[in-house]
């Protein structure tokens, strides 16, 4: 066999043979699948602990869910309060996906990246404010209105 022929087998083995045919992670499937991605997103969370951000995020939550409370709100009031925040929670660690990214792939300077991160932080100012809103809302309705 020709060193010709030799790099055409190896070619052709590694763009159809067992090369890119095997998965480079093995995936776990049915209740290893379940624990895998609990196990990721626990990650997940516990990496965005680390952003202060989050925690200010956090601590507006508890401070909310209190308030609420105090206040009287509904069942209803609090559960829809809970799911603008977890709206929120879950834009903050979009947010940080994103600047880790951008971060990783371009760590000088660039417009592209500058606008993936002000992209990010115009998504968690907006839940910052329908949460503001609803909270307002009903904090008011209860306190004036009622």
């Amino acid at each position: 066999m020709s060193l010709s022929q030799n790099r055409c087998t190896l070619l052709r083995d590694m763009l159809w043979g067992s090369i890119l045919v095997k998965p480079a992670v093995t995936k776990q499937t049915g209740f290893r699948h379940f624990l895998a991605a609990a196990s990721y997103s626990w990650a997940g969370f516990l990496r965005v602990l680390k952003e202060a951000a989050f925690r200010q995020e956090l601590g507006f939550f508890i401070v909310s869910i209190v308030s609420l409370a105090l206040v009287g709100a509904s069942a209803g009031e609090i559960v829809i309060a809970v799911l603008l925040f977890l709206g929120l929670f879950s834009m903050e660690a979009m947010n940080t996906a994103v600047e880790e990214v951008i971060d990783r792939i371009s760590p000088e300077i660039s417009i592209v990246g500058k606008h993936a991160k002000d992209l990010g932080s115009f998504a968690v100012t907006c839940m910052i404010a329908a949460c503001c809103l609803y909270l307002g809302y009903v904090l008011g309705k209860h306190l004036f209105f009622n």
